[in-house]
C-alpha cells in the first residue's frame, strides 16, 4: 500500500510545487506593466511618461542573455535551481516593498528604476523557474504540470493586474503594493519545500554556458525550421487572445462595446475560459501524442480566429461577443499547453534555462510584432480584412507541424 501511494504523493507534490511556483512567476508581470501604468495615470503623470513605461518590461525579452548564468552557476545551499528561485524571490520581495515606498509625481525616475530592476528580477525568476520545471517534471506528467503552472500564473496576473485595481481604489497604491509583495511569500514557501532534483549538472565552464546551448540546439536536424513553427504556431492566437495588443482597441473603439463589459466579458471570462484551455489542452496531452495535440490544438485555433471574423461582421452583439471570447481563449489555453510541452520537450537538461529562455522569447515575438502590423490592416482595410489575415497567417503552422512530424514524434524519447 505505501509503495502505491509514494509514487501517487511524488506526483501530486510535483503538481503542487509547478501551481505554486507559476503564481510566484506571474505576480510580478502586472506590478511593472499595467498596474504600473494606472498608478502613474491617477496620480496625473503625463502622457509622454506612461508611454515609455511599457519599455519597463524589456527584461522579459532579453532575458536569455543572463541565462547562462544561472544554467552555470548555483546558489549555495538549494540547488542549482531552487537557489537561483529563492534568491530572486527574496530580492523581488524587496524591491516591491521599495515600489511603494515612492511616488510617481516626486520620485518618477526613481520609481521607473526600481520597475525596471524589478522587472530583471521578475525575468530572472521566470528562468529559474521554467527551468526548474523541465527537469523536474517527466514526460508523462508535463501537459498537467503546464496546465497548473499556467493556472497558477493566469490567477496572479488578475491578483496583480485586476484585484490591484480595486485594493488601490480603497487603501491606496501604496498599501497595494505592499500586499503584493506579502504575496510573493507564496513562491518562497513553494521553493523551500519543493522537490530536490536528483540529477543537476551544471555546465562545466561560463563559455560552455554560453555557447553550447545554441550549438547543441542548431546541430538538430531542421533545428531552424522548429523556430519558424514555433513562431507560426504564436501567431495564430497572437491577434485575438485577450492580451493581445489590439483585442481591447477593437472591442471598444472598432465594435463600440463599453468598458465595463469588455473588462468583464474579455478579462473576466476570458480568463476563465483560458485556465480550463489550458487544463483540458495539460489533460488531452497525457492521452494523446504531442504531434497530434499540436495539429488539432493548432486547428482549433485557426477556426477560433473565425469567430472574432463573425463578431467584426455582425458588429454589436454581446452574445456573439461571449462565444468569441470563450472559444478564442479556450483554445489559446489548449494551445498554450501544448507549446510549452514542446519547448520543455526540446530543451537539453544541462542547458535548460538557456535553451528554455530562447525557445520562449521567440514564442513571444508574435505579440511584438502583431501590433504594428494589424494596426496597418486596419487602417489601410478593416478590421474585417485583420482577422481574415489572421486566419490565413496562422495557416503555416500547420504545414510546418507536418513536415516536422517525424522531429516532434521522437521527442517523446529526447534527453
Amino acid at each position: 500500500m505505501l509503495g502505491t501511494l509514494q509514487p501517487k504523493f511524488q506526483r501530486y507534490h510535483r503538481m503542487i510545487t509547478v501551481l505554486l511556483q507559476g503564481f510566484s512567476s506571474g505576480l510580478p508581470l502586472a506590478l511593472t506593466g499595467t498596474a504600473l501604468q494606472a498608478w502613474f495615470t491617477q496620480a496625473g503623470v503625463d502622457i509622454v511618461t506612461i508611454g515609455l513605461l511599457a519599455l519597463v518590461g524589456q527584461p522579459y525579452i532579453y532575458k536569455f542573455v543572463w541565462a547562462p548564468l544561472m544554467d552555470r552557476y548555483a546558489i549555495p545551499g538549494l540547488g542549482r535551481r531552487r537557489g537561483w528561485m529563492l534568491l530572486t524571490q527574496i530580492a523581488l520581495i524587496i524591491s516591491i516593498s521599495i515600489m511603494a515606498c515612492l511616488s510617481p509625481i516626486e520620485h518618477t525616475a526613481t520609481l521607473a528604476f526600481v520597475a525596471l530592476f524589478t522587472a530583471f528580477l521578475s525575468a530572472s525568476q521566470d528562468t529559474a523557474i521554467d527551468a526548474y520545471r523541465v527537469d523536474l517534471l517527466p514526460i508523462e506528467e508535463r501537459g498537467l504540470g503546464v496546465a497548473m503552472s499556467v493556472a497558477g500564473y493566469r490567477t496572479a496576473m488578475f491578483a496583480s493586474g485586476s484585484l490591484s485595481l480595486i485594493f488601490a481604489a480603497y487603501w491606496g497604491w501604496q498599501v497595494t503594493y505592499i500586499i503584493m509583495a506579502g504575496l510573493m511569500l507564496v513562491g518562497i514557501v513553494a521553493t523551500f519545500f519543493s522537490p530536490i532534483l536528483e540529477s543537476d549538472v551544471p555546465p562545466q565552464t561560463l563559455r560552455q554556458a554560453i555557447v553550447e546551448p545554441w550549438r547543441e540546439f542548431i546541430s538538430r536536424e531542421k533545428a531552424l525550421l522548429v523556430l519558424v513553427l514555433i513562431l507560426f504556431y504564436k501567431l495564430a492566437e497572437a491577434f485575438t487572445s485577450t492580451w493581445g495588443p489590439l483585442t481591447n482597441t477593437f472591442l471598444l473603439r472598432g465594435i463600440g462595446f463599453d468598458l465595463v463589459t469588455v473588462a468583464t466579458v474579455n478579462k473576466g471570462m476570458g480568463l476563465l475560459a483560458n485556465i480550463l484551455g489550458v487544463f483540458a489542452g495539460g489533460l488531452l496531452l497525457t492521452r494523446m501524442s504531442l504531434y497530434r495535440s499540436l495539429l488539432l490544438f493548432g486547428i482549433a485555433q485557426v477556426l477560433a480566429n473565425l469567430t472574432f471574423l463573425m463578431l467584426a461582421l455582425v458588429g454589436k452583439q454581446l452574445n456573439v461577443l461571449i462565444l468569441a471570447v470563450s472559444i478564442d481563449n479556450f483554445t489559446s489555453g489548449m494551445g498554450t499547453a501544448a507549446v510549452i510541452a514542446l519547448i520543455m520537450s526540446l530543451c537539453h537538461p544541462r542547458y535548460s534555462a538557456t535553451q528554455f529562455a530562447l525557445l520562449s522569447a521567440v514564442a513571444a515575438l508574435p505579440r511584438v510584432v502583431v501590433g504594428p502590423l494589424g494596426a496597418l490592416i486596419v487602417k489601410f482595410a478593416s478590421w474585417v480584412s485583420l482577422f481574415i489575415w489572421a486566419s490565413i497567417l496562422a495557416l503555416p503552422a500547420l504545414g510546418i507541424l507536418y513536415l516536422l512530424r517525424e522531429q516532434v514524434k521522437g521527442l517523446a524519447t529526447a534527453p
